[in-house]
């Protein structure tokens, strides 16, 4: 039976939900990755609070920019300073967010060492009041992204989950991992277990070390979560969510062609120098280069002379070239 997630009043249309990833998760890829089918929910980039209230610009009117094809959408923002935070999830709400997800799980230092993100962790009872601080200052559906702990399991020690689920949380995503291990090691499922097992009204979401529908069913399976989030997975394979949704449904598993992914590659350039413009996007572009490479075989030579290539025509004549694309 595939599994059915509701976040207060958003029904979801599948489990699976993209998870916010600074650099990656801006609109031209997500509207790529739900055009190939499967997604419930997708998060912005994570949003700074100064950035959101006081920023201008460009940058912040491209972490901001979504449109109606965009939906179901959150809004995932982060801080050390808890006003600061209520402030941008007011501002948030305001301007049609649907969902506020409080980033508790980013284990970058420059994040974790303001004492945001995973950071905040260190200080779970602080934590629980700024959660419990947006919860009570929107109308909108408020869920939590966290891991383990900073450098010590929190889930396993502590009451964390249940005190989590009092402050009126509608979802709780679970990163099997402390802050300090990064995304070093495995992913420990069972601690994912463990917290639905304490959760006693709001569902949890899985994290961690999903690379292929069948990890995307052995952790459903083993830990009994309402949803999984899909990160890094998804960057080397776009078509990740849609091959999961089909492994739930039954469904024969499918890989794109190297044709397919070619196209794709080549549309999402495209997308990008919409977005950012002709000039800007190709050079925001390239970071996708080394994520694409493996599944493309692109050889060392191709890679590395795409990676210095400054001029947007240039790269997508080159693409077009050796990649065969009519």
């Amino acid at each position: 039976m595939t599994p059915e997630l509701t976040l207060g009043p958003l029904v979801l249309p599948t489990p699976l939900l993209m998870a916010p990833m600074a650099g990656y998760s801006d609109l031209p890829f997500r509207l790529a990755v739900r055009a190939l089918g499967g997604l419930g929910l997708a998060f912005t980039e994570m949003l700074n609070p100064h950035s959101v209230l006081i920023g201008g610009g460009r940058k912040r009117t491209a972490l901001l920019a979504t449109s109606p094809e965009d939906r179901l959408l959150g809004h995932q923002t982060y801080g050390s300073d808890p006003a600061l935070v209520v402030e941008a999830a007011r501002w948030l709400e305001a301007h049609g967010a649907a969902l506020i997800d409080i980033n508790l799980g980013c284990p970058t230092r420059k994040i974790a060492n303001r004492g945001a993100g995973a950071g905040f962790l260190k200080k779970p009872d602080q934590a629980l009041l700024m959660v419990r601080a947006v919860v009570q200052a929107v109308r909108l559906p408020v869920t939590v992204k966290l891991r383990l702990g900073w450098d010590t399991n929190l889930v396993s020690t502590t009451g964390l989950i249940g005190e989590l689920e009092q402050t009126g949380v509608k979802a709780i995503t679970l990163h099997a991992r402390t802050g300090i291990q990064g995304y070093t090691g495995v992913a420990d499922w069972r601690e994912i277990r463990r917290a639905v097992e304490t959760a006693r009204t709001v569902p949890v979401i899985g994290n961690g070390d999903i690379f292929t529908p069948g990890q995307a069913l052995a952790m459903f399976r083993e830990t009994g979560c309402r949803g999984i989030m899909v990160g890094r997975g998804i960057l080397k394979d776009p078509w990740l969510i849609r091959r999961i949704w089909d492994a739930l449904q039954g469904k024969p598993d499918i890989e794109p062609t190297r044709e397919e992914r070619a196209r794709f590659f080549l549309d999402h350039l495209d997308a990008m120098a919409r977005h950012y413009g002709e000039d800007t996007g190709p050079l925001l572009f390239r970071k996708w280069i080394p994520q694409y490479a493996p599944s493309l075989r692109l050889d060392k030579a191709t890679k590395h002379r795409w990676l210095q290539v400054r001029d947007g025509r240039e790269l997508r004549a080159d693409i077009v070239k050796c990649l065969a694309i009519e």
